[in-house]
């Protein structure tokens, strides 16, 4: 059976975890509707084809402690980010997300944590070469480091590391999205 053969089911838990999202981020509910949007629009949101938007998935990789994130210095985009990824046409975006944190990190026994969305971001993508830019809707996951966090950098990235995610909410220059990940991880309930 193809994966995305029961599109609705997905796409229905999709929906439930967008307005979940906007019930326990209140003041991200601009972003979340954009996103809701977006998912009941009737051209396929979830293939990179879409140029006026899709959807991406990436995830808030952390170390097994929870006190470490894994992030990329992304190649193309020159800056440092969570691991991440387009969906190509795949509805399960924590899967994606999964999928591209093994991809990019090199890392095996990576399993996804939480309860659903951890962050969204809309975000801008500049033109390159015969691409136009076009806007990512990124829904974030928490996903957990294995024991081993001996990581590969992949042709994606220009390097990884392990950073501490309380030195984020201080450091100049940082893509505001991962320091209000570092921000949300932080203040998370312990256990």
């Amino acid at each position: 059976m193809d994966r995305n053969a029961a599109h609705p089911l997905l796409d229905r838990e999709l929906m439930a975890q967008l307005r979940g999202y906007r019930e326990r981020w209140p003041a991200e509910r601009e972003v979340a509707d954009a996103f809701i949007e977006l998912l009941a629009d009737p051209a396929d949101p979830f293939v990179r084809e879409r140029l006026s938007g899709h959807f991406t998935g990436s995830s808030w990789l952390v170390s097994r402690d929870g006190q470490r994130t894994l992030l990329t210095h992304h190649r193309k985009l020159g800056r440092w980010l969570q691991l991440g990824g387009h969906a190509d046409g795949d509805r399960d975006l924590a899967r994606v997300a999964l999928k591209e944190a093994e991809e990019e990190s090199g890392l095996g026994g990576l399993e996804l944590a939480g309860d659903g969305i951890f962050d969204l971001d809309r975000h801008w993508i500049p033109e390159r070469g015969d691409v136009p830019g076009h806007w990512h809707y990124d829904a974030r996951y928490v996903v957990r480091a294995g024991e081993d966090e001996a990581f590969a950098v992949s042709t994606e990235s220009l390097a990884l590391a392990w950073r501490p995610v309380a030195a984020l909410l201080d450091e100049p220059g940082l893509d505001p999205s991962l320091r209000r990940m570092a921000s949300k991880w932080l203040a998370r309930p312990a256990g």
